[in-house]
Protein backbone atom coordinates (compact mmCIF):
# COMPACT_ATOMS: atom_id res chain seq x y z
CA UNK A 1 0.00 0.00 0.00
CA UNK A 2 3.03 2.07 0.78
CA UNK A 3 4.46 1.55 -2.40
CA UNK A 4 0.68 2.52 -4.56
CA UNK A 5 0.88 5.76 -2.32
CA UNK A 6 4.08 6.58 -3.55
CA UNK A 7 3.37 5.74 -6.85
CA UNK A 8 0.27 7.60 -6.99
CA UNK A 9 2.15 10.85 -5.61
CA UNK A 10 4.75 10.31 -8.47
CA UNK A 11 1.81 10.27 -10.94
CA UNK A 12 0.19 13.04 -9.46
CA UNK A 13 3.18 15.48 -9.76
CA UNK A 14 3.57 14.51 -13.55
CA UNK A 15 0.15 15.80 -14.10
CA UNK A 16 0.89 18.68 -12.11
CA UNK A 17 -1.68 18.49 -9.37
CA UNK A 18 0.83 17.76 -6.91
CA UNK A 19 3.68 20.31 -6.42
CA UNK A 20 6.74 19.41 -6.93
CA UNK A 21 7.76 20.00 -3.75
CA UNK A 22 4.95 18.82 -1.27
CA UNK A 23 5.62 15.58 -3.74
CA UNK A 24 9.39 14.99 -2.63
CA UNK A 25 8.41 15.70 0.60
CA UNK A 26 5.44 12.92 0.41
CA UNK A 27 8.13 10.50 -0.99
CA UNK A 28 10.39 11.23 1.74
CA UNK A 29 8.08 10.02 4.11
CA UNK A 30 7.04 6.66 1.91
CA UNK A 31 10.50 5.88 1.21
CA UNK A 32 10.88 3.63 3.91
CA UNK A 33 7.74 1.25 4.35
CA UNK A 34 9.13 -0.32 7.53
CA UNK A 35 9.21 3.13 9.52
CA UNK A 36 5.19 2.75 9.60
CA UNK A 37 3.54 1.43 12.73
CA UNK A 38 2.08 -1.69 11.07
CA UNK A 39 0.54 -2.93 14.65
CA UNK A 40 -1.15 0.47 15.04
CA UNK A 41 -2.37 0.56 11.59
CA UNK A 42 -3.74 -2.68 12.17
CA UNK A 43 -5.43 -2.24 15.30
CA UNK A 44 -7.28 1.15 14.05
CA UNK A 45 -8.52 -0.75 10.30
CA UNK A 46 -11.14 -2.17 12.31
CA UNK A 47 -12.57 1.38 13.15
CA UNK A 48 -12.95 1.99 9.30
CA UNK A 49 -13.63 -1.41 7.81
CA UNK A 50 -10.07 -0.66 5.88
CA UNK A 51 -6.14 -0.05 6.46
CA UNK A 52 -5.83 2.65 4.20
CA UNK A 53 -7.27 5.92 6.36
CA UNK A 54 -4.67 5.05 9.31
CA UNK A 55 -2.02 4.61 7.35
CA UNK A 56 -3.12 7.50 5.16
CA UNK A 57 -3.63 9.54 8.90
CA UNK A 58 -0.08 8.53 9.28
CA UNK A 59 1.43 10.07 6.63
CA UNK A 60 -0.28 13.30 6.84
CA UNK A 61 1.31 13.34 10.40
CA UNK A 62 4.72 12.81 8.93
CA UNK A 63 4.61 15.70 6.54
CA UNK A 64 4.76 19.70 6.94
CA UNK A 65 0.95 20.91 7.03
CA UNK A 66 1.73 22.52 3.82
CA UNK A 67 2.11 19.47 2.12
CA UNK A 68 -0.64 17.26 4.03
CA UNK A 69 -3.68 18.04 1.40
CA UNK A 70 -1.72 16.44 -1.33
CA UNK A 71 -1.62 13.36 0.53
CA UNK A 72 -3.70 10.19 -1.00
CA UNK A 73 -4.51 12.82 -3.67
CA UNK A 74 -8.13 12.04 -5.60
CA UNK A 75 -8.38 8.67 -4.10
CA UNK A 76 -9.82 6.49 -2.59
CA UNK A 77 -9.54 3.79 -0.08
CA UNK A 78 -10.57 0.58 -2.54
CA UNK A 79 -7.72 2.15 -5.08
CA UNK A 80 -4.82 1.42 -2.55
CA UNK A 81 -6.19 -1.81 -1.41
CA UNK A 82 -6.99 -3.35 -5.25
CA UNK A 83 -3.86 -1.76 -6.28
CA UNK A 84 -1.60 -3.21 -3.70
CA UNK A 85 -3.64 -6.21 -4.02
CA UNK A 86 -2.69 -6.46 -7.69
CA UNK A 87 0.90 -6.18 -6.75
CA UNK A 88 1.10 -8.83 -4.44
CA UNK A 89 -1.33 -11.52 -6.79
CA UNK A 90 1.67 -10.34 -9.62
CA UNK A 91 5.04 -11.02 -7.37
CA UNK A 92 3.29 -14.22 -5.71
CA UNK A 93 2.65 -15.11 -9.17
CA UNK A 94 5.91 -15.26 -9.91
CA UNK A 95 6.96 -17.96 -7.74
CA UNK A 96 3.46 -20.38 -8.38
CA UNK A 97 4.24 -20.11 -12.19
CA UNK A 98 7.70 -21.09 -11.91
CA UNK A 99 7.12 -23.56 -10.00
CA UNK A 100 4.04 -25.56 -11.50
CA UNK A 101 6.56 -24.93 -14.88
CA UNK A 102 9.07 -27.24 -13.10
CA UNK A 103 6.42 -29.60 -12.15
CA UNK A 104 5.21 -29.46 -15.36
CA UNK A 105 8.88 -30.55 -16.80
CA UNK A 106 9.53 -32.98 -14.01
CA UNK A 107 5.97 -34.45 -15.91
CA UNK A 108 7.52 -34.24 -19.07
CA UNK A 109 10.44 -36.11 -18.40
CA UNK A 110 8.77 -39.49 -16.58
CA UNK A 111 6.49 -39.34 -20.13
CA UNK A 112 9.44 -39.20 -22.22
CA UNK A 113 11.10 -42.00 -19.75
CA UNK A 114 8.82 -44.25 -19.27
CA UNK A 115 6.64 -44.36 -22.62
CA UNK A 116 7.05 -47.85 -22.56
CA UNK A 117 6.70 -48.64 -18.68
CA UNK A 118 3.39 -50.88 -18.94
CA UNK A 119 0.96 -50.53 -15.90
CA UNK A 120 -2.53 -51.19 -15.26
CA UNK A 121 -4.72 -48.96 -15.96
CA UNK A 122 -7.45 -48.40 -13.24
CA UNK A 123 -11.45 -47.16 -13.68
CA UNK A 124 -13.08 -46.78 -10.49
CA UNK A 125 -10.48 -48.06 -8.31
CA UNK A 126 -10.24 -51.35 -10.03
CA UNK A 127 -7.37 -52.82 -12.19
CA UNK A 128 -9.25 -52.00 -16.32
CA UNK A 129 -6.79 -52.48 -18.90
CA UNK A 130 -3.32 -51.88 -19.92
CA UNK A 131 -2.16 -48.39 -20.37
CA UNK A 132 1.67 -46.71 -19.91
CA UNK A 133 3.20 -45.00 -16.85
CA UNK A 134 4.52 -42.59 -19.14
CA UNK A 135 1.09 -41.86 -20.84
CA UNK A 136 -0.28 -41.12 -17.04
CA UNK A 137 2.87 -38.42 -16.55
CA UNK A 138 1.84 -36.95 -19.86
CA UNK A 139 -2.00 -36.19 -18.56
CA UNK A 140 -0.07 -34.85 -15.67
CA UNK A 141 1.59 -32.64 -17.77
CA UNK A 142 -1.28 -31.49 -19.73
CA UNK A 143 -3.61 -31.38 -17.13
CA UNK A 144 -1.26 -28.86 -15.61
CA UNK A 145 -0.54 -26.97 -18.56
CA UNK A 146 -4.02 -25.37 -19.38
CA UNK A 147 -4.04 -23.35 -16.07
CA UNK A 148 -0.84 -22.87 -16.28
CA UNK A 149 -1.08 -20.96 -19.63
CA UNK A 150 -4.23 -19.36 -17.50
CA UNK A 151 -2.18 -17.82 -15.21
CA UNK A 152 0.33 -16.68 -17.65
CA UNK A 153 -2.73 -14.68 -19.33
CA UNK A 154 -4.17 -13.39 -15.83
CA UNK A 155 -0.61 -11.73 -15.24
CA UNK A 156 -1.07 -10.52 -18.98
CA UNK A 157 -4.65 -9.24 -19.05
CA UNK A 158 -6.07 -9.50 -15.35
CA UNK A 159 -4.25 -7.60 -13.15
CA UNK A 160 -4.93 -3.91 -13.54
CA UNK A 161 -4.41 -0.95 -11.59
CA UNK A 162 -7.39 0.44 -9.44
CA UNK A 163 -7.30 4.55 -9.55
CA UNK A 164 -10.62 5.88 -9.89
CA UNK A 165 -11.42 7.64 -7.38
CA UNK A 166 -14.25 7.97 -4.89
CA UNK A 167 -17.11 7.03 -6.92
CA UNK A 168 -15.15 6.17 -10.30
CA UNK A 169 -15.29 9.54 -11.80
CA UNK A 170 -11.52 10.34 -11.82
CA UNK A 171 -9.65 10.82 -15.31
CA UNK A 172 -7.90 7.82 -16.91
CA UNK A 173 -4.51 9.68 -16.83
CA UNK A 174 -3.32 9.33 -13.65
CA UNK A 175 -3.95 5.59 -14.13
CA UNK A 176 -2.48 5.32 -16.87
CA UNK A 177 1.06 6.47 -15.84
CA UNK A 178 0.85 4.24 -12.26
CA UNK A 179 0.11 1.18 -14.49
CA UNK A 180 3.34 1.24 -16.27
CA UNK A 181 5.23 2.40 -13.33
CA UNK A 182 4.11 -0.55 -11.37
CA UNK A 183 3.93 -2.87 -14.55
CA UNK A 184 0.25 -3.33 -14.12
CA UNK A 185 -2.90 -3.25 -16.56
CA UNK A 186 -4.37 0.10 -17.40
CA UNK A 187 -8.04 -0.69 -17.32
CA UNK A 188 -10.83 0.76 -19.72
CA UNK A 189 -12.48 1.88 -16.57
CA UNK A 190 -11.95 1.64 -12.87
CA UNK A 191 -13.50 -2.00 -11.35
CA UNK A 192 -14.92 -1.14 -8.36
CA UNK A 193 -17.56 -3.14 -8.50
CA UNK A 194 -16.32 -5.22 -11.19
CA UNK A 195 -14.94 -8.50 -9.61
CA UNK A 196 -14.32 -10.19 -12.40
CA UNK A 197 -10.54 -9.65 -12.31
CA UNK A 198 -10.72 -11.47 -9.24
CA UNK A 199 -12.46 -14.05 -9.71
CA UNK A 200 -10.51 -14.75 -13.14
CA UNK A 201 -7.13 -15.03 -10.56
CA UNK A 202 -8.85 -16.98 -8.18
CA UNK A 203 -10.51 -19.41 -10.49
CA UNK A 204 -7.18 -20.30 -12.54
CA UNK A 205 -5.32 -20.65 -9.25
CA UNK A 206 -8.05 -23.38 -8.37
CA UNK A 207 -7.54 -24.66 -11.37
CA UNK A 208 -3.94 -24.98 -11.12
CA UNK A 209 -4.36 -26.62 -7.65
CA UNK A 210 -7.48 -29.35 -9.00
CA UNK A 211 -4.80 -30.25 -11.45
CA UNK A 212 -1.75 -30.74 -8.54
CA UNK A 213 -4.90 -32.27 -6.49
CA UNK A 214 -5.31 -34.91 -9.10
CA UNK A 215 -1.47 -36.12 -9.04
CA UNK A 216 -1.02 -36.34 -6.02
CA UNK A 217 -4.36 -38.23 -5.14
CA UNK A 218 -2.64 -40.32 -8.12
CA UNK A 219 0.70 -41.03 -6.61
CA UNK A 220 -1.03 -41.68 -2.88
CA UNK A 221 -2.73 -44.49 -4.51
CA UNK A 222 0.08 -46.09 -6.23
CA UNK A 223 2.42 -45.82 -3.44
CA UNK A 224 -0.32 -47.76 -1.16
CA UNK A 225 1.78 -50.71 -0.01
CA UNK A 226 -0.07 -53.26 -1.98
CA UNK A 227 0.34 -51.65 -4.94
CA UNK A 228 3.82 -49.97 -4.75
CA UNK A 229 4.32 -48.83 -8.19
CA UNK A 230 5.21 -45.31 -6.95
CA UNK A 231 7.16 -43.73 -3.67
CA UNK A 232 8.46 -40.69 -3.04
CA UNK A 233 12.09 -39.78 -3.58
CA UNK A 234 12.86 -37.64 -0.93
CA UNK A 235 15.50 -39.01 2.14
CA UNK A 236 14.74 -38.63 5.57
CA UNK A 237 11.07 -37.78 4.70
CA UNK A 238 7.94 -39.83 5.95
CA UNK A 239 8.66 -41.23 8.86
CA UNK A 240 5.57 -42.57 11.47
CA UNK A 241 5.77 -41.11 15.36
CA UNK A 242 4.35 -44.80 16.16
CA UNK A 243 4.70 -47.47 13.19
CA UNK A 244 8.67 -47.11 12.13
CA UNK A 245 8.18 -49.27 9.42
CA UNK A 246 6.08 -46.94 7.04
CA UNK A 247 7.19 -44.28 4.62
CA UNK A 248 4.20 -42.22 4.32
CA UNK A 249 3.77 -39.68 1.17
CA UNK A 250 4.46 -36.15 2.28
CA UNK A 251 4.85 -34.51 -0.77
CA UNK A 252 1.73 -36.04 -2.00
CA UNK A 253 -0.25 -35.32 1.69
CA UNK A 254 0.92 -31.50 1.62
CA UNK A 255 -0.05 -30.80 -1.97
CA UNK A 256 -3.87 -32.44 -0.95
CA UNK A 257 -4.17 -30.51 2.21
CA UNK A 258 -3.62 -27.68 0.53
CA UNK A 259 -5.75 -27.97 -2.77
CA UNK A 260 -8.86 -29.38 -0.38
CA UNK A 261 -9.30 -26.10 0.72
CA UNK A 262 -9.29 -23.69 -2.25
CA UNK A 263 -13.10 -24.75 -3.98
CA UNK A 264 -14.61 -23.23 -0.97
CA UNK A 265 -12.40 -19.83 -1.18
CA UNK A 266 -13.33 -19.46 -4.80
CA UNK A 267 -16.90 -20.25 -3.95
CA UNK A 268 -16.42 -16.96 -1.45
CA UNK A 269 -14.67 -14.69 -4.53
CA UNK A 270 -18.06 -15.96 -6.96
CA UNK A 271 -20.55 -15.25 -3.97
CA UNK A 272 -18.90 -11.62 -3.59
CA UNK A 273 -19.18 -10.09 -7.24
CA UNK A 274 -23.00 -9.24 -6.21
CA UNK A 275 -21.88 -5.78 -4.82
CA UNK A 276 -23.91 -2.61 -4.14
CA UNK A 277 -23.63 0.73 -6.81
CA UNK A 278 -19.98 2.35 -6.44
CA UNK A 279 -18.83 0.37 -3.44
CA UNK A 280 -19.68 -2.82 -1.81
CA UNK A 281 -20.39 -3.01 1.85
CA UNK A 282 -18.62 -6.48 3.00
CA UNK A 283 -18.71 -8.21 -0.41
CA UNK A 284 -15.51 -6.33 -1.39
CA UNK A 285 -13.89 -7.03 2.30
CA UNK A 286 -14.81 -10.35 2.22
CA UNK A 287 -12.01 -10.84 -0.88
CA UNK A 288 -9.00 -9.47 0.84
CA UNK A 289 -8.17 -12.47 3.33
CA UNK A 290 -9.35 -15.38 0.69
CA UNK A 291 -7.33 -14.07 -2.00
CA UNK A 292 -4.41 -14.14 -0.17
CA UNK A 293 -5.19 -17.60 1.59
CA UNK A 294 -5.29 -18.99 -2.48
CA UNK A 295 -2.29 -17.59 -3.38
CA UNK A 296 -0.65 -18.93 -0.29
CA UNK A 297 -2.31 -22.27 -0.71
CA UNK A 298 -1.44 -22.55 -4.29
CA UNK A 299 2.00 -21.29 -3.95
CA UNK A 300 2.59 -24.13 -1.35
CA UNK A 301 0.54 -26.90 -3.69
CA UNK A 302 2.41 -25.85 -6.42
CA UNK A 303 6.20 -25.82 -4.39
CA UNK A 304 5.17 -29.51 -2.71
CA UNK A 305 4.19 -30.75 -6.37
CA UNK A 306 7.30 -29.52 -8.01
CA UNK A 307 9.29 -31.63 -5.04
CA UNK A 308 6.90 -34.40 -5.42
CA UNK A 309 7.62 -35.15 -9.22
CA UNK A 310 11.27 -34.14 -9.29
CA UNK A 311 11.80 -36.47 -6.99
CA UNK A 312 9.35 -39.37 -7.55
CA UNK A 313 10.50 -42.98 -7.99
CA UNK A 314 8.88 -45.32 -10.24
CA UNK A 315 8.79 -49.19 -9.82
CA UNK A 316 8.54 -51.00 -13.32
CA UNK A 317 8.48 -54.07 -11.78
CA UNK A 318 6.48 -53.50 -9.48
CA UNK A 319 3.50 -52.29 -12.35
CA UNK A 320 4.35 -55.10 -14.59
CA UNK A 321 3.72 -57.32 -11.80
CA UNK A 322 0.18 -55.88 -10.97
CA UNK A 323 -0.52 -55.69 -14.53
CA UNK A 324 0.45 -59.93 -14.46
CA UNK A 325 -2.84 -60.58 -12.29
CA UNK A 326 -5.11 -59.24 -15.31
CA UNK A 327 -2.99 -61.70 -17.70
CA UNK A 328 -3.30 -64.72 -14.92
CA UNK A 329 -7.49 -63.56 -14.59
CA UNK A 330 -7.58 -63.81 -18.47
CA UNK A 331 -7.60 -60.62 -20.07
CA UNK A 332 -6.38 -60.80 -23.13
CA UNK A 333 -4.63 -57.28 -23.89
CA UNK A 334 -2.75 -57.74 -20.45
CA UNK A 335 -1.05 -60.67 -21.85
CA UNK A 336 0.75 -58.56 -24.42
CA UNK A 337 0.29 -55.00 -23.82
CA UNK A 338 2.35 -53.42 -26.30
CA UNK A 339 0.11 -54.02 -29.07
CA UNK A 340 -2.52 -52.44 -27.70
CA UNK A 341 -0.90 -49.44 -26.74
CA UNK A 342 0.20 -47.36 -30.24
CA UNK A 343 -2.23 -45.15 -28.99
CA UNK A 344 -0.11 -44.41 -26.14
CA UNK A 345 2.77 -43.24 -27.17
CA UNK A 346 1.18 -41.54 -29.86
CA UNK A 347 -1.10 -39.17 -27.69
CA UNK A 348 2.81 -39.03 -25.64
CA UNK A 349 4.38 -37.39 -28.09
CA UNK A 350 1.36 -34.91 -28.49
CA UNK A 351 1.80 -33.98 -24.92
CA UNK A 352 5.28 -33.42 -25.18
CA UNK A 353 5.10 -31.74 -28.92
CA UNK A 354 2.20 -29.27 -26.86
CA UNK A 355 4.47 -28.87 -24.24
CA UNK A 356 6.30 -25.21 -24.16
CA UNK A 357 8.53 -25.28 -20.54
Amino acid sequence: MVEVEATLTRACVAEGLIPAESGEAILAVLADPASFDLGAITAEAGNHATPVVPLVRELRARVAPEHREYVHLGATSQDIVDTAAMLVARRALGFVIDDARAAARACAVLAAEHRDTVMSGRTLLQQALPTSFGLRAAGWLTAISTPLKGLEGVVTFALAVQMGGPVGTRPPAVAGLMAAELGLIDPVMPWHTDRSRIVDLGATLAMLCGALGKIARDVSLLAQTEVAELREGAEGRGGSSAMPHKRNSVAAVSVLACTRRTPGLVATLLASMEQEHERAAGAWQAEWGTLGELLSLTGSAAAWARDLLENLEVDAGRMRANLDTLAKAGVAEAASPAEHLAGATELIDRALGDFNG
